[in-house]
């Protein structure tokens, strides 16, 4: 008869546990691992997110920037973490969907190696101008371009980043003739746009519109599905001419995989309930960007259409960094 009751109760131990597991998540501080410095969208998502979670939970959410290596160093930090919830990462489509593909050699796999929570945030990409281009829509820059011999040169903030994919991607599905000069970070490649060294980039919105307001960029079209609020003016790629192209920088929080279930409905449900609150919101506004939340079947979707969409790319220009 003991036998069987100590059986019947380890029994019940064993199912009740991951639930309580949930519940009781988390137990002690969680760190948020973000593969850059501070001041970037993901550094920006993380805090403004953990600041929300802090307060839930009443337990601290702490960022922790590791940066170096192109994102790896802190995406193979979080893939070595243990999987229990409290160590995450928050990294960009670039680090997702882009990287990986960049080297002949990468050592992980975000797909398989990451447990997706949450899509967290989104800056629409946008193609603009500098102010005094001879073009001022999608088809006016497609004529001017294919008239210049070789192309019409274009800005990046460098080879791989998604500045230099969501050009590439529309120069091959419109066959339009650009010719890529890659500068060294955002910063360089819109100061370029701003002084008329190159003529035409693609960047974030966030980063069109401040040049945009300054006199110094006009905005060609803005590459999300509705025109955004922070710049309603500017007519998106689909009412420019050419509809199903859209690419923005998002950012979205995983933990390792194998982190149990439980415990990652909790940060699920915890997270698009940061992310409907008015504050979350408003500093996600002020740094161009909007909350977004989503279920961990739609991350996962999205992570691999967006690997796919981006990998096609990286393979049709031949581009590696090793």
């Amino acid at each position: 008869m003991r036998i069987v009751v100590s059986l019947f109760l380890a029994l019940f131990t064993a199912l009740a546990a991951p639930t309580a597991g949930g519940q009781d998540f988390p137990a002690r501080p969680v760190r948020i691992l973000v593969p850059y410095a501070p001041g970037g969208i993901n550094d920006l998502a993380a805090r403004i997110l953990g600041a929300k979670l802090t307060e839930f939970w009443n337990q601290s959410v702490l960022v922790e920037n590791r940066p170096g290596g192109n994102g790896i160093i802190a995406m193979e930090a979080a893939v070595k973490a243990k999987p229990d919830g409290y160590t995450l990462l928050m990294a960009a489509v670039g680090d997702y969907a882009i990287t990986p593909h960049l080297y002949s050699k990468f050592p992980l796999n975000p797909l398989a190696d990451y447990a997706p929570i949450v899509l967290v945030s989104d800056t629409s990409m946008m193609f603009a101008a500098n102010v005094n281009a001879p073009f001022n829509t999608l088809k006016e820059m497609i004529a001017y371009a294919n008239a210049q011999p070789g192309g019409m040169a274009y800005g990046s903030a460098g080879a791989g980043t998604l500045s230099h994919l969501t050009a590439e991607r529309f120069a091959f599905e419109t066959r339009t003739k650009l010719r890529h000069v890659p500068y060294k970070g955002g910063g360089p490649a819109i100061a370029a746009l701003a002084s008329g060294e190159v003529l035409f980039e693609s960047l974030a919105s966030s980063s069109a519109l401040s040049n945009i307001k300054g006199g110094r960029a006009k905005g060609i079209a803005v590459q999300a599905p509705k025109r955004i609020p922070l710049g309603p003016d500017v007519p998106t790629v689909a009412e420019a001419g050419y509809p199903g192209f859209e690419a923005s920088n998002w950012t979205a929080l995983v933990a390792p995989a194998g982190t149990p279930r439980e415990v990652i409905a909790k940060i699920n449900a915890d997270s698009n309930r940061a992310l409907k609150t008015a504050d979350v919101t408003e500093r996600l506004a002020k740094a161009g960007s909007e909350p977004v939340g989503s279920t961990v079947e739609d991350l996962a979707a999205k992570m691999r259409a967006e690997s796919e969409r981006y990998g096609k790319v990286i393979r049709g220009i031949k581009l590696k960094l090793d």
